[in-house]
């Protein structure tokens, strides 16, 4: 799927590789304040959900820990992420750990992927572009929007994707590393989502709404007393279309110390690989 999506992205014969090491193991596959209120009615609780991106704005910035999991025809494996995200310039920068092969006998690279509106870029992305060269890929051309195909979610979409929020329920107080937050689970319509995004994220969105299996996402999400989501975990499913099946994806992020400074340079046009890229 990685491999067919980004083979679009301008004639570069992008291949995603994070996702790609997954598919080979699974034989191949295709204000401040608003969380005060518990949000108790499900008409409160979609109201509080649904504003959270805009209180990761007013943060202007965050770390984050990533972690994808992914399961299909017995085969599971987890690509974990951590690194940097300014939500006002909608720039980010995370390291991506790729799990090892399925035969457990090498290691991975971490991948470099810096997140911009509109474009992922990969460097160590291994499979023939050197070492020292960037490969970007166009968000909005790939079917699931980027929140699957670099091994991370993009930390600003998937606080946006809660826009789409059509039930959530309160279920309760809990803690997340220490702080103290409100646990809310419902579904999120992708569709939905890409109407209200921001600018940045809207075609991506629309993408993922045509691409998934379903624009149906069910969630938790952990918000601390300023409604900033300390917490989210979406459920993705998208189709294994050469094994006829359906690829289960969880991806949780882990959001803290705001407003920490965030330094992320996009990579100059001689520094973007032009070439193809083989397959691994």
């Amino acid at each position: 799927m990685a491999e067919r999506q980004q083979r679009r992205t301008g004639g570069v014969g992008v291949v995603a590789g994070v996702v790609a090491v997954f598919c080979a193991g699974a034989a191949g596959c295709s204000g401040s304040g608003v969380a005060a209120e518990d949000g108790r009615s499900s008409g409160d609780a979609v109201e509080v959900v649904r504003v959270a991106a805009d209180r990761l704005v007013e943060a202007r910035s965050s770390k984050a820990r990533t972690s994808m999991e992914m399961a299909s025809g017995g085969t599971r494996v987890t690509i974990r992420g951590e690194g940097t995200y300014d939500y006002r310039r909608r720039l980010g920068e995370l390291k991506v750990l790729l799990p090892q092969d399925p035969a457990g006998t090498s290691e991975h690279r971490p991948i470099t992927e810096l997140l911009a509106p509109g474009a992922l870029f990969m460097k160590n992305r291994g499979a023939g572009v050197p070492s020292d060269k960037w490969v970007r890929v166009e968000t909005a051309s790939l079917s699931d929007g980027n929140l699957v195909t670099g091994g991370a979610t993009d930390p600003f979409a998937a606080a946006e994707l809660l826009r789409g929020t059509r039930s959530a329920a309160y279920v309760g107080k809990t803690e997340v590393a220490g702080t103290e937050v409100r646990h809310y689970r419902g579904v999120a319509d992708l569709t939905v989502a890409a109407r209200d995004a921001s600018a940045e994220n809207r075609s991506a969105l629309g993408a993922a709404a045509k691409g998934f299996a379903t624009a149906r996402v069910p969630f938790d999400v952990y918000l601390d007393d300023d409604g900033r989501i300390r917490k989210v975990r979406h459920r993705f499913s998208f189709v294994n279309r050469q094994q006829e099946g359906t690829v289960a994806v969880a991806s949780t992020t882990l959001l803290y110390d705001f407003g920490v400074a965030v330094d992320v340079r996009l990579p100059d046009d001689d520094d973007i690989y032009a070439g193809k890229i083989a397959e691994e």
